[in-house]
């Protein structure tokens, strides 16, 4: 049976700390985020579902070996919520990271949840910058950043070649795009957004979050690369940010740490 489209959630935030809560705090609020949603399960490693009946001290047992292990809804809508440190060596910066990555399905209610999910996510993790992009999409963002055989990427639909995320200069600048962008302030402030002139269009679908970031929508509907406008828009997008992928020197400097 075929899967089913889902939205993919990903996020880069401050690598985890010992009894580090955010694991915890994000768990919970993803659940805050899509109504009636319980992440009280995980998956075993036949495809089983194991029921987790003390979830919240079960996180911070294996967090200090698994990051965030794998929680799900247990039913056939599936949701899940995992995390991991993404090593130094290849992470933006050279800093190790917190690594999220969230999916859930894509249906009317599941576009509905899309925005509150990702900023949930964002805010609890205290992410530098995170993204939402429907799985298929997805795939052929993802080879703006896979070498070939011949070298350097060669991503399809003239989407821009990126650069892999060690060879970037900071954790806060962005790998790529997606269809719904999370931006911490640190990370809007180096792409030098918003720009009132040159982000009109991108402001109308765009808010601040309470932690001072931003979320920002490139298209109304989801992101379909094979709809020429909204392939438009994340071409335009990507000439807008060049620093996005490592193109461009930062239009800002990095925070010092």
């Amino acid at each position: 049976m075929a899967t089913p489209p889902r939205f993919l959630l990903i996020a880069y935030a401050p690598a985890l700390a010992a009894d580090d809560e955010r694991p915890i705090t994000t768990a919970r609020a993803m659940e805050q985020a899509i109504p009636g949603l319980s992440l009280s399960w995980s998956i075993s490693d036949e495809g089983q579902f194991i029921p987790l009946a003390q979830r919240d001290a079960w996180i911070a047992q294996e967090q200090s070996t698994r990051g965030m292990p794998l929680l799900c809804n247990g039913d056939e809508h599936l949701v899940t919520l995992t995390g991991w440190e993404s090593p130094a060596g290849v992470s933006a910066g050279r800093q190790a990271q917190f690594q999220i990555h969230a999916k859930w399905r894509r249906d009317p209610s599941g576009i509905t949840v899309a925005t509150a999910v990702l900023s949930a996510v964002a805010e609890a993790t205290r992410a530098f910058w995170g993204h939402v992009t429907p799985s298929g999409t997805a795939s052929d963002i993802a080879l703006q950043t896979s070498p070939t055989l011949g070298g350097p990427p060669q991503p399809p639909r003239g989407l821009p070649a990126l650069k892999l995320p060690e060879a970037l200069r900071a954790p806060e600048v962005p790998h790529r795009l997606g269809w719904l962008n999370y931006w911490s302030d640190a990370t809007a402030r180096l792409l030098g957004f918003p720009d009132a002139t040159r982000d009109a269009e991108l402001l109308t679908r765009s808010r601040r979050t309470s932690s001072g970031g931003w979320l920002v929508q490139l298209t109304d509907a989801p992101l379909d690369l094979d709809d020429p406008a909204h392939l438009d828009a994340l071409l335009r997008a990507y000439a807008r940010f060049p620093e996005i992928g490592g193109r461009a020197p930062f239009a800002a400097s990095p925070p010092s740490r």
